[in-house]
């Protein structure tokens, strides 16, 4: 069965105001037109979804569950009335993101914002945070989402974290023997924090696995190769934050942080901004 847009809206209304006088002040109708779409409504459904007396209107079960099915078939037309009338957003969107930030829901983000926006030609570049900031210095991106030091005034923060080492259930540190380090090539945020938070507590190091990509700090890890310096909330729940444990040095904290070029289409960075700001982005972790 097919509903109409119009008797979903005047419904909607009455949902969300209660009151079937206040839904039509909402949309501009009398208020026989919004009773009237509704009971049309309940007619095509063959539900009662408004309960009516002389002191509330509510919804019932029914109608709560119409209101889900309203709204996504209302945005749904929407979405179809941009697209096939020309006004959908158009345009190239070179995008960089470190390649941590992957393994938070940027992924899941960035499908649902091509199927919002088919016609933005989304071209993706995953490498490290200084890599991307000076590609897009350079106006080779227009807008990246890096890893950036706390309290840095450039971008957008989407959300602060701090750093914490990181290592299996099984690892095993002795006090008086160099740190075992898993870590990005220089330069690397994480890296040069590491090290400077170890050398600063009189603390000796050495490099046992150097990746460019978060996989192989994950395999390193796994592995048992060493420890690493990583996002707290980005930790994965089968490895451990051991900072505690072996009275390791704090590193600090970092902000994951959108940056853009001013010289970019200001319509199609905003809505990915927009998307990404108002999506929740990392894993559940579990410390000790």
């Amino acid at each position: 069965m097919l509903f109409d847009p119009a008797q979903l809206r005047s419904f909607l209304a009455v949902a969300e105001t209660g009151s079937f006088t206040r839904a039509a002040e909402r949309l501009h109708l009398s208020q026989p037109t919004v009773s009237q779409h509704v009971k049309k409504l309940e007619t095509e459904s063959g539900r009662q979804l408004v309960a009516r007396d002389t002191r509330e209107v509510r919804l019932t079960d029914n109608g709560d569950a119409m209101t889900g099915f309203a709204r996504t078939i209302l945005a749904a037309n929407e979405d179809a009335a941009r697209y096939f009338s020309g006004a959908a957003m158009r345009g190239r969107l070179r995008f960089g993101t470190a390649d941590d930030l992957a393994i938070t829901g940027l992924p899941r983000i960035l499908r649902e914002f091509r199927q919002l926006y088919p016609q933005i030609n989304l071209e993706l570049t995953v490498s490290q945070s200084d890599q991307l900031h000076r590609r897009l210095k350079a106006g080779q991106l227009d807008l990246v989402f890096i890893k950036w030091v706390s309290g840095a005034q450039e971008g957008v923060v989407v959300k602060q974290d701090s750093f914490s080492w990181v290592g299996l259930e099984q690892t095993v540190l002795e006090p008086a023997a160099p740190v075992p380090l898993i870590a990005y090539p220089a330069p690397s945020l994480s890296r040069k924090l590491a090290i400077d938070a170890l050398e600063q507590a009189g603390r000796t190091w050495r490099i046992t696995c150097s990746t460019k990509q978060i996989s192989g700090v994950l395999a390193a890890l796994r592995a048992g190769i060493g420890v690493a310096v990583m996002p707290t909330s980005l930790v994965p729940e089968d490895l451990k934050v051991i900072t505690r444990r072996f009275s390791l040095p704090p590193v600090g904290d970092v902000d994951f942080t959108l940056i853009r070029n001013p010289l970019a289409n200001t319509e199609v960075v905003d809505a990915l901004t927009q998307a990404i700001m108002g999506r929740k982005l990392t894993p559940h972790t579990r410390t000790q």
